[in-house]
C-alpha cells in the first residue's frame, strides 16, 4: 500500500519549527480526507486522532499538529520496530531481536511461509496456468542504500529466466520500465513500470502466449505491445523531477529518481531530523501540480499522477491482454515487498483462486496470503515452481486462441 493524499499532500505550517544542524530550518502539516488504516491501499490514509500519539510528544509540539507528528510517525515506520519492556525503556539489542523473531514467528502463524506450503499451493495449481508477477526491488535484488545499485544476481536473472519460459512472467515495479528492463535484461518479460503506468512486453512470449495492445518495434526492432495510461502527464512528471532536483539540493542525503511517469524521493539516506524539511521542499513543489499525488512507499516519497491505476489495475490489465482473465483456468502468483504491493494483493484476493506473497523479514500488515524472507527464499521457491512443472507438463494451459 503507499499513504495517499490526493491534493497539495503536505502544507507549511509556520506555527511549527523544524530544524537542525545541517538542515534548513522548516515546517509543514499535511492535508485531512478520508482516515483508513493500512494496508487497502486503494483508499487515501490520512494522519489525524485516529492515530495513537505518545503524550511525550504532544506536549513538545503544539497539540493542533498531530497531523504533522503522524505524519512523521509513518516516515519511522519505515524503520525496524523497537520493542519497550512491560516496566517502559527500550530493550537491549539481544532483547530486541529476540523480541522481533517471536513477534515474526507469531505473524507466520497468519502468512505462511510459501515455500514450507509449496506442496499444498501446489495442488490447487494443478491443471491451472499460473502467471508469475514479481516485484523488482526487495524482492528479485536486495534493497540497498543506493538505489542506482540494486542489482539482481546473475543466478536470480537465469532463475527468473526459466520461469519465463514456463510461465507468462512479469516484473512490475515503481521503477522506470526501462531503468528494470536494464537491471533484468530479459526480453521475454512483460514490464510494467512506474506502478504500472508503463507497460510493455513481447508481442509473443516464448512460452506461446499473444499479448494484444498497442503495437511498436522496440529499439532492437522485436515487436511488442505497450500501455501507458497517464502517457499525457510525462511532460509535468519531466517538471516536477528537476524542480524536485533542485530543491533536495538542500538536503544531506537525498536523491530524486525519474521513473518516467513517477518521481520518487529517496530518504534512506537522509537523517531524521531532516524529513521535515524535505517534506517542506516536496510540498512547495506538489502545490503547483493539483493533478499530482503524494505516497510513501518503503524509505521513498513519491509523486505520482492522481489517476485510478496502480500495481493491481496493472495485474488485471496483464491478465487481460494475455486472455487468462479466466477465474478458473489460470491461478496468479504475485511477490512483492513494499507497500505498493499491496494493491496487486488486494486485486488478486478479491479474485480469489490466487497465490499473493509478501517477501518480508519482519512482520507487518499485509493483505499478503504467504510469505518469504527475502530475495534468497523467493528464488528458491521459482526454482522449486519451475522444478514442479517440469514434473508437471499437463499442468499447463494452452493460450486462449489455442483453447
Amino acid at each position: 500500500m503507499a499513504w495517499r493524499s490526493n491534493h497539495q499532500a503536505v502544507y507549511p505550517d509556520p506555527s511549527l519549527p523544524f530544524s537542525s544542524p545541517g538542515c534548513p530550518s522548516a515546517s509543514l502539516s499535511i492535508s485531512s480526507t478520508t482516515a483508513s488504516s493500512y494496508p487497502p491501499s486503494s483508499r487515501t490514509l490520512t494522519f489525524s486522532k485516529s492515530i495513537p500519539i505518545p503524550s511525550k510528544k504532544i506536549e513538545a509540539c503544539n497539540t493542533q499538529n498531530k497531523e504533522v507528528l503522524g505524519w512523521l510517525d509513518a516516515m519511522k515506520a519505515q524503520s525496524p520496530p523497537r520493542f519497550e519492556s512491560y516496566m517502559g525503556g527500550v530493550l537491549d539489542p539481544k532483547a530486541q531481536e529476540a523480541a522481533a523473531v517471536a513477534q515474526y514467528s507469531a505473524w507466520r502463524e497468519n502468512h505462511p511461509s510459501a515455500l514450507e506450503m509449496f506442496d499444498e499451493l501446489m495442488e490447487e495449481a494443478a491443471g491451472k496456468q499460473i502467471v508469475v508477477f514479481l516485484d523488482y526491488d526487495g524482492t528479485l535484488s536486495p534493497i540497498v542504500e543506493d538505489p542506482d545499485r540494486a542489482y539482481m544476481s546473475d543466478l536470480m536473472r537465469a532463475t527468473v529466466k526459466e520461469v519465463a519460459t514456463h510461465f507468462p512472467t512479469a516484473i512490475i515495479s515503481g521503477r522506470g520500465r526501462e531503468k528494470v528492463y536494464d537491471f533484468v535484461q530479459l526480453a521475454e518479460l512483460y514490464y510494467a513500470g512506474s506502478h504500472g503506468m508503463d507497460i510493455m512486453g513481447p508481442a509473443e512470449g516464448c512460452n506461446g502466449f499473444k499479448a494484444t495492445g498497442t503495437r511498436a518495434k522496440d529499439k532492437k526492432g522485436n515487436e511488442v505491445v505497450f500501455f501507458q495510461p497517464a502517457s499525457k502527464f510525462l511532460p509535468m512528471m519531466d517538471e516536477v523531477c528537476k524542480l524536485l532536483e533542485d530543491k533536495a539540493q538542500s538536503i544531506p542525503g537525498a536523491k530524486i529518481e525519474h521513473n518516467k511517469y513517477c518521481v520518487t524521493i529517496h530518504f534512506r539516506r537522509v537523517k531524521e531530523e531532516c524529513w521535515g524539511p524535505l517534506a517542506e521542499q516536496v510540498e512547495i513543489v506538489l502545490k503547483s501540480y493539483p493533478e499530482l499525488q503524494l505516497t510513501l512507499g518503503r524509505k521513498v516519497l513519491e509523486i505520482r499522477p492522481a489517476i485510478e491505476w496502480d500495481k493491481g489495475k496493472a495485474v488485471e490489465f496483464l491478465l487481460k491482454s494475455l486472455g487468462l482473465e479466466d477465474v478458473d483456468d489460470v491461478l496468479p502468483v504475485y511477490l512483492g515487498d513494499d507497500r505498493t504491493d499491496e494493491d496487486a494483493f488486494m486485486a488478486l484476493n478479491d479474485r480469489g483462486k490466487a497465490f499473493s506473497i509478501l517477501v518480508s523479514t519482519v512482520a507487518k500488515s499485509t493483505n499478503a496470503l504467504y510469505s518469504l524472507r527475502d530475495p534468497s527464499e523467493v528464488m528458491t521457491f521459482l526454482q522449486t515452481l519451475v522444478r514442479w512443472r517440469e514434473g508437471h507438463p499437463q499442468s499447463l494451459c494452452k493460450p486462449a486462441d489455442e483453447r
